[in-house]
């Protein structure tokens, strides 16, 4: 429990525990147990379960094998926090998850760590193609969060070779009178244009990389993605268990 509800404040495990309080009451249940409290973790992190939403098998299949890929590029990085459940069953907005949650909370984030992240953030659209030939809009928000991602290494932490460890004021917003959010740059074009392609290398590497690691395990990606399809929930101890089987060992990048 303590591990999957990392970061959060008071507020926010209290309100993890009205939640659960719901899912037991609706069960019939007069006290709490474990369950309740798992599923209202993923409620509070992830939104609500729509069993309901009606899909495709096709859209059910890309969307086992797009969280496939990010798991199986999870477990084939070392610098990659540990995957605790992947599910195609649809939350919120997105029609499946990876949950992947550190083993302690930290305050600092190296360079490789990121690299890390961005790689695994690509191993869905990367699973996409591979298997498809074609990409879907269901890697969106993933390509959203990896842009943000590396361009805050370039602007903000100093972690591009090419740019430098300099760090760019992007953060003068200002509200006045009710306008819009606006942002002054305080660097030239030929910056800009600097800045654009580091942030497009790191993502375009990171893309490569997933799919370098998923085409040399593709029988371990349908292991995980046709398990998917007959369960639509894999926990971690039956996951780890695929990798361990299959002999995976994870690569240090950097």
């Amino acid at each position: 429990m303590a591990i999957r509800t990392a970061g959060f404040t008071g507020a926010d495990l209290a309100n993890l525990m009205n939640e659960a309080a719901i899912f037991a009451a609706r069960s019939g249940k007069v006290k709490i147990n474990q369950q309740d409290i798992l599923d209202s973790i993923e409620k509070v992190i992830l939104g609500p379960e729509r069993k309901s939403r009606v899909i495709t098998d096709k859209e059910r299949e890309i969307t086992a094998y797009h969280e496939a890929g990010h798991a199986l590029v999870s477990a084939s990085i070392k610098e990659v926090d540990p995957v605790h459940k992947i599910s195609i069953v649809s939350r919120g907005n997105a029609g499946g998850y990876t949950m992947k949650l550190p083993s302690e909370e930290r305050r600092l984030k190296s360079k490789t760590q990121f690299i890390a992240d961005l790689t695994m953030m690509m191993g869905g659209m990367a699973a996409e193609k591979i298997i498809f030939k074609d990409t879907s809009t269901g890697p969106s928000n993933d390509l959203k969060v990896a842009y943000q991602t590396a361009r805050a290494m370039v602007t903000k932490y100093g972690m591009s070779d090419d740019i430098g460890p300099v760090a760019f004021d992007e953060g003068g917003d200002m509200v006045f009178l009710g306008r819009e959010l606006t942002s002054d740059k305080h660097y030239s074009e030929e910056t800009a244009r600097g800045i654009d392609r580091a942030v497009a290398d790191y993502l375009s590497k990171a893309y490569e990389l997933a799919k370098k690691i998923l085409i040399g395990k593709r029988k371990v990606l349908d292991e995980i993605a046709n398990r998917l399809l007959e369960k639509e929930v894999i926990e971690q101890e039956e996951f780890m268990g695929i990798i361990e089987e299959a002999k995976i060992k994870p690569i240090t990048i950097g």
